[in-house]
């Protein structure tokens, strides 16, 4: 496990890496979610190996640290990641991120663009979405105020999202759970979207084919944004189809590399 101290007070940023070539392949979470958990599978896929890969778990989640005093916006999320990586002397990393991630993704590369070289994004979150108490993600989370929700919301969103998710969402810091769902929801100001519609770099979206048409795809792939539709899965992409998930990131990998070299 490898660490990084992010925030002027030493709040830590950790990290599983498996050696390799460059350049660095980034994996970055979901909210609720840890890089470990959710990315191993496709590391070390055959058709992923051999790149040096940092599985990194941003400040609040799983095995990084918790601060309270952290104000975890969507800049700060990608501010605190560039200093891992900078930490990790890294540089023109590829990206591989998912839901909550992919936006923290975005604004990464529109902040600190010497970061990152290309991005695979996984149903990442392009455009704000307002609370509803119905909604089992990051709107649901956001319905409660702080207050509300550290003095016992948490555990109506526990029995709501069901084992699986709670198991890695247990191990995130409560505020920063919150305050990273209620940032998540308010967007960014330009938005994911139009900052990732200005972005230069190689862009790839994977989202899952059940859910039809990816809103605005026009003007993404107009914008040379690649959309790919995954069969035979949900929102976890990752674990629902790994092979079909791994195949479309190497081929996204891939033509990045061929349009660059052209």
């Amino acid at each position: 496990m490898r660490t990084a101290a992010v925030t002027p007070t030493g709040d830590r940023i950790r990290w599983v890496e498996l050696p390799g070539r460059e350049p660095t392949r980034v994996y970055v979470h979901g909210l609720g979610s840890t890089s470990p958990a959710y990315f191993t599978e496709a590391a070390v896929n055959p058709l992923l190996a051999g790149h040096r890969s940092l599985l990194i778990d941003l400040l609040g989640h799983g095995i990084s640290d918790r601060p309270t005093g952290f104000d975890y916006t969507l800049e700060s999320h990608a501010d605190a990641l560039a200093a891992a990586l900078t930490s990790a002397r890294v540089t023109g990393a590829e990206l591989i991120a998912h839901s909550m991630g992919g936006a923290v993704a975005i604004v990464l590369a529109a902040r600190h663009p010497h970061l990152v070289s290309r991005l695979v994004l996984v149903d990442a979150n392009l455009d704000p979405n307002p609370p509803s108490p119905v909604s089992a993600g990051s709107s649901g989370l956001a319905s409660y105020s702080e207050e509300e929700f550290l003095a016992g919301g948490w555990e109506e969103v526990r029995d709501r999202v069901g084992p699986h998710w709670w198991s890695t969402m247990r191990l995130a810091g409560r505020e920063g759970l919150h305050r990273t769902a209620v940032h998540l929801g308010r967007g960014t100001v330009p938005t994911m979207r139009e900052l990732l519609l200005e972005l230069t770099i190689p862009r790839t979206y994977l989202l899952p084919e059940a859910d039809g048409p990816l809103p605005g795809a026009d003007a993404l792939t107009a914008s040379g944004v690649s959309v790919v539709a995954i069969p035979d899965c949900g929102h976890n992409i990752m674990l629902d189809n790994p092979e079909a998930f791994a195949r479309a990131c190497a081929a996204a990998l891939r033509r990045a590399e061929t349009s660059e070299e052209t």
